[in-house]
């Protein structure tokens, strides 16, 4: 039998730092990265034979939980009658409708009249931006300072999650005149969105934005927040472009959209994690007008080889299947289950800290007021959170190996599973006490 540092030794001496995503290798949180060979439902097996219960969820998909029945058979049953064909498939359309349906508020607003799948999240950003400035006929683009929409060259000035994680102000390799047409503004500040579109409007293309910013822990939108960017983009004649590649589908039968208390109309969509099913697919979407502005109708290029692959809209179109409301309401009773069962041992142990939720995804941010932005998320007690994660792992219980990232139940945590994480929660709080700065 192998050992997690016996598969890590081998992995470094493949691929760059052992992995192919850099938060795997479990860097910010003084960890051997663990090796997994096995899932099923709420729980994580490792080579080394050792089970976990899981709060990844493979970042999102597993929403179900992993290897669920409907999920796994849905992609045997394509697989057997092929891998792929270069070609499309009545499958496609059916997962395009299904996105389209879902995507609705108060049973009338449908914002996404027109799908194209694509194969990652980072693509469907991407895309997003692409045809963002197709239709304006403008180059410059609008983000947040923490937020991730993927690795594009243009997307990662100030991105949270794995940036944030390895301390990286930015990537290198990527382009000065790139990087300029990309205005990075504070979060959850509307007079820093009016002053770049007093300065800059007639050059803005879009804004894009995390419906609900879970890629630097979770910092929940303003009251009003994304309604308010809708208007401002729209006056100066921009787009608003609503990253929900982790709050799609997750957070609610719409995803975020769905839930906002203030309703608002974006102009693009971008969804990934949940979509795919735990499988590589995300998706655009948008209005008629604007989507068929993509080849081969209009004059925006975008292509991909894998892109519907057959397997990948099986697992998602089984995935949205058997997302129904019961599945929802036994997500949000566990996420509140196990969230406010942080919080109480956090307590216990005399820690300062706040758990911020966007529906049920949560995160712990050691701090003595609930961040709002970047900077008042980067300024709490990190060097706390490595000992907390190391003591939860040793009890059993994989957390996401950074303090930046969201916390992932499925419907699949059952009383036992939540029960072993709760049980866990006292001592990861005493080790957080305990925790120095380095």
């Amino acid at each position: 039998m192998t050992t997690n540092a016996q598969e890590f030794a081998r992995a470094r001496g493949a691929m760059p730092g052992g992995v192919n995503s850099p938060v795997r290798a479990f860097g910010s949180v003084h960890e051997t990265p663990r090796f997994f060979v096995a899932a099923s439902g709420p729980y994580v097996t490792d080579v080394e034979g050792r089970e976990y219960v899981d709060l990844v969820g493979s970042w999102g998909p597993a929403i179900l939980g992993h290897a669920h029945p409907a999920v796994v058979k849905a992609v045997q049953d394509a697989a057997a009658h092929g891998l792929g064909f270069g070609a499309s498939t009545p499958g496609e359309t059916e997962l395009a409708e299904l996105i389209a349906a879902r995507v609705a508020r108060d049973g009338e607003a449908k914002p996404v009249e027109r799908v194209r799948l694509v194969s990652t999240g980072t693509e469907a950003t991407m895309t997003a931006i692409r045809l963002a400035r197709g239709a304006t006929g403008r180059d410059l683009v609008v983000k947040f300072a923490g937020h991730y929409h993927g690795h594009s060259d243009g997307l990662l000035a100030e991105a949270g999650s794995g940036v944030a994680t390895l301390a990286m102000p930015g990537s290198a390799g990527v382009p000065a005149a790139i990087a300029a047409q990309t205005l990075v503004i504070p979060y959850n500040h509307l007079d820093a969105v009016r002053e770049v579109f007093a300065a800059r409007g007639d050059d803005i293309a879009a804004v894009i934005v995390e419906a609900a910013p879970a890629n630097m822990g979770i910092v929940p939108p303003a009251h009003g927040f994304n309604a308010a960017l809708a208007r401002i983009a729209h006056e100066h004649g921009a787009l608003l472009i609503l990253d929900e590649v982790l709050t799609g589908f997750r957070v609610g039968p719409a995803g975020w959209y769905g839930i906002d208390p203030v309703p608002f109309s974006p102009d693009l969509i971008t969804f990934g994690k949940v979509v795919g099913g735990g499988l590589p697919l995300a998706a655009i979407g948008g209005r008629a007008a604007l989507m068929e502005l993509l080849a081969p109708l209009g004059p925006v290029y975008q292509a991909g080889t894998l892109s519907g692959n057959p397997l990948a809209v099986a697992a998602g179109r089984a995935t949205l299947d058997h997302l129904d409301a019961a599945a929802y309401a036994r997500i949000d009773a566990a996420a509140s289950t196990i969230a406010e069962a942080a919080a109480s041992a956090l307590d216990e142990a005399g820690v300062t800290h706040v758990v911020q939720r966007s529906g049920n995804l949560f995160s712990i941010q050691f701090a003595a007021e609930a961040p709002t932005d970047y900077d008042t998320v980067k300024a709490q007690e990190t060097f706390r959170y490595p000992p907390f994660f190391r003591a939860m792992l040793a009890q059993g219980v994989s957390l996401p190996p950074s303090v930046f990232e969201a916390w992932f139940v499925s419907a699949a945590h059952d009383d036992a599973a939540v029960a072993r994480i709760v049980e866990a929660l006292p001592a990861a709080a005493r080790a957080a006490a305990e925790a120095v700065p380095d």
